[in-house]
């Protein structure tokens, strides 16, 4: 499994010019669900986004994590994390999850959020959105269940 997390002023969803979700402060989290993956991988990424500490503290510092700022997750299902660019012009999505599995493991991962007691909106799963955002410093992370950067 792989997010792309980045740390936001704001961040919203629009689906057919309808605004779907919005958070203020926190994190917008892009979810590619790959085809080996399994619960153990929504666990692995649940907790290491909520106790990611990249907010800042009092003295700058990045010390403090979601819960400490009182921050939400935007959540946004995206299978082209399993792009594969490697090879050609156009990219392979072979290592993708197929649409089921991955709808079941993206639902896992707000679930848990929820029964954490986290503030998480969603975009809609398999549909075409807009999204938009104020990243906030920038701070962007990338997050894989199966390897390290």
């Amino acid at each position: 499994m792989r997010l792309v997390v980045q740390r936001v002023l704001e961040a919203s969803v629009e689906i057919r010019k309808e605004l779907i979700s919005e958070i203020g402060k926190g994190l917008l989290v892009y979810l590619g669900v790959g085809n080996n993956d399994a619960l153990t991988d929504v666990d692995y990424l649940v907790n290491k986004v909520l106790c990611l500490r990249i907010f800042e503290d009092k003295t700058g510092k990045m010390n403090l994590n979601l819960e400490e700022v009182g921050g939400s997750i935007l959540l946004v299902s995206q299978f082209t994390l399993y792009g594969d660019c490697r090879k050609g012009q156009r990219p392979s999505f072979s290592k993708a999850a197929i649409s089921k599995r991955a709808a079941e493991l993206y639902q896992n991962f707000v679930d848990e959020c929820i029964r954490r007691k986290i503030k998480i909106e969603t975009g809609i799963f398999r549909e075409m959105m807009k999204i938009k955002s104020i990243n906030d410093g920038p701070v962007t992370f990338i997050l894989d269940s199966h390897k390290l950067f």
